[in-house]
C-alpha cells in the first residue's frame, strides 16, 4: 500500500534488482528502528518487475561491442518513473566510481532533501541516457569498485539517518562523532578500569571534566595528526 507523503520523515526509493540485501540495515539496528517509528520510509522498485520479456531479464550487450553486460535501459527507466511518481520532486542519486566522493559535511546537505531515490546499478553499469536525462546527482563512496549500487547506498542511508532526528537520542554523541568537525573521535575506554595488566588513562578516572575534555581533544588532534593529516588541512 502506498503512504501518503509526510515532510517530517525521510523518504527512500531505491531502485534495486536485490532489494532482500537491504534487511542488512531495514531489519536491524538504529535504521530498522526508525523504520519502526516511522521516521523513515524506504521503499524498493526493482527493474525485473518492469521488464516486458518473458524471462524477465534485466541486462543487454552494450553497443559497439566491448566486456560484460549493461541494465537494460528500458526497465530501468520504467522503474525510475514508477519511483518519482510516488515521490515527487525527489533527488535522484546514481551509486557510481563517477560521482563525487561522499564527505560528512554532503552527508550534513543530503539530509535537507527530505526525499531521495537511489539508482543500484550492476553488471558494468548503466545506459548513459539514464544518467543524462534522469539522474540529478552521482555519488561514491570511495575509490574502489563494488559489484553493485546496493552496498552504496546502504551505507549513505544509515549516514544521512543517524542525523535525522529522533534516530539517535543523544544529540551530543553525533556532535562528538569523527568527521564532524573534522577531527577522529579520541580513545574510549569502559569498565573494568584493569584487565590483563591494561589499564584505564588516570584522567579519565580524576572526576575533573575539563582535563578529561583537554586530554580527548589532544588525543583527537594527535590521532588526526597521524592518521589523517589531510582532515586537518580542510579544518585549518
Amino acid at each position: 500500500m502506498k503512504k501518503k507523503y509526510n515532510d517530517t520523515k525521510m523518504w527512500f526509493n531505491i531502485i534495486t534488482i536485490f532489494p532482500e540485501m537491504f534487511r542488512a540495515i531495514t531489519d536491524y539496528g538504529i535504521v530498522g528502528q526508525a523504520i519502526k517509528k516511522e521516521i523513515i520510509n524506504i521503499n524498493f522498485f526493482n527493474p525485473r518487475n518492469f521488464s516486458k520479456n518473458k524471462y524477465k531479464s534485466i541486462d543487454n550487450r552494450p553497443y559497439g561491442g566491448g566486456p560484460g553486460m549493461l541494465m537494460s535501459v528500458e526497465p530501468l527507466y520504467l522503474a525510475i518513473k514508477a519511483a518519482k511518481s510516488e515521490l515527487k520532486d525527489a533527488s535522484i542519486i546514481y551509486l557510481s566510481p563517477q560521482g563525487n566522493e561522499l564527505q560528512q559535511s554532503n552527508i550534513e546537505q543530503l539530509i535537507k532533501k527530505k526525499k531521495i531515490i537511489f539508482i543500484c546499478g550492476r553488471y558494468e553499469g548503466i545506459d548513459q541516457r539514464i544518467i543524462d536525462y534522469q539522474v540529478d546527482e552521482e555519488w561514491s563512496i570511495g575509490n574502489y569498485i563494488l559489484t553493485g549500487g546496493e552496498l552504496a547506498s546502504m551505507v549513505m542511508i544509515d549516514s544521512i539517518s543517524r542525523l535525522i532526528p529522533g534516530v539517535i537520542k543523544t544529540k551530543k554523541s553525533i556532535e562528538e562523532d569523527s568527521f564532524s568537525n573534522n577531527l577522529l573521535d579520541y580513545p574510549s575506554y569502559t569498565r573494568p578500569k584493569i584487565i590483563e595488566k591494561m589499564s584505564v588513562p588516570e584522567v579519565l578516572l580524576s572526576g575533573n571534566h575539563n582535563k578529561i575534555r583537554i586530554w580527548r581533544l589532544k588525543q583527537s588532534l594527535g590521532k588526526t595528526w597521524i592518521k589523517r593529516p589531510d582532515l586537518l588541512k580542510k579544518k585549518y
